[in-house]
């Protein structure tokens, strides 16, 4: 199973997090919300078999820690995994949409040079994302928790990008028809755990088995088969994803 997008930062216990991962052999792609947390999970995970450390910069704190970009740069060779980047234009981040766009306008810069897996964070700016990426002729990214409109995804999908799906979203019908239309090569399984919820509880990692579960009844085929898809969709984007780098 595959978690493409978890914050196993925001755990109480990080590491012990990461090890229940380990257990559940959940490869889980552990996003970060500054380089500086990047750099300070490094020997957290270290030794982890199925945790990716992902290098990001979140949108919504993009503005306030730009200068922290010196490191991004200098960092990004050390990982094959990007994320958490991109723009928020809900409410939360509309006064700071200025600094966002700067700095994803130097991740995309840095990503020209050295392709990477990326997840991203699209909410209210799927638009301003969209013409981003096309202005910087970036290789597909992983659009995660996508919620734009059906035409909105119709660009991306020409555009070549891919979707993670997660929990919430296969509860709600708007989520569900975004879902039913992305073609099955185009869709990948994430948590965004501890933040989504199942029922009462935060996600964990191995709740991707309940998206595999429910693209499966989607799919109108067993839960196996879901599963090799959504496998074959993640190694297809970044082959060297699954050995650890």
């Amino acid at each position: 199973m595959i978690d493409t997008h978890c914050h196993l930062e925001a755990f109480a216990d990080p590491q012990a997090a990461a090890t229940e991962a380990d257990k559940h052999r959940v490869i889980t792609v552990a996003v970060t919300s500054t380089p500086n947390v990047f750099v300070a999970l490094r020997n957290t995970f270290h030794g982890h078999r199925y945790v990716r450390l992902a290098l990001g910069l979140h949108p919504l704190l993009a503005a306030q820690h730009r200068s922290q970009m010196a490191s991004f740069r200098s960092l990004i060779e050390e990982t094959s995994f990007v994320g958490e980047v991109g723009l928020d234009f809900s409410r939360e981040g509309r006064e700071t949409r200025e600094g966002q766009e700067a700095v994803f306008a130097e991740v995309l810069l840095g990503l020209r040079d050295s392709p990477k897996f990326v997840t991203l964070h699209s909410r209210g700016a799927e638009a301003r994302v969209l013409e981003m990426l096309d202005r910087a002729g970036s290789e597909p990214v992983v659009f995660h928790w996508f919620s734009g409109s059906l035409k909105q995804l119709e660009r991306a999908l020409a555009a070549g990008h891919r979707f993670s799906v997660n929990p919430p979203m296969l509860r709600s019908r708007r989520g569900r028809e975004l879902v039913t239309a992305m073609p099955r090569d185009r869709v990948m399984t994430e948590t965004d755990a501890p933040y989504a919820r199942v029922g009462s509880r935060p996600a964990q990692p191995w709740d991707v088995a309940l998206v595999i579960r429910d693209l499966a009844a989607l799919w109108s085929c067993p839960a196996h088969e879901a599963q090799a898809q959504v496998a074959r969709n993640f190694l297809s984007l970044m082959p060297k994803a699954a050995s650890g780098a």
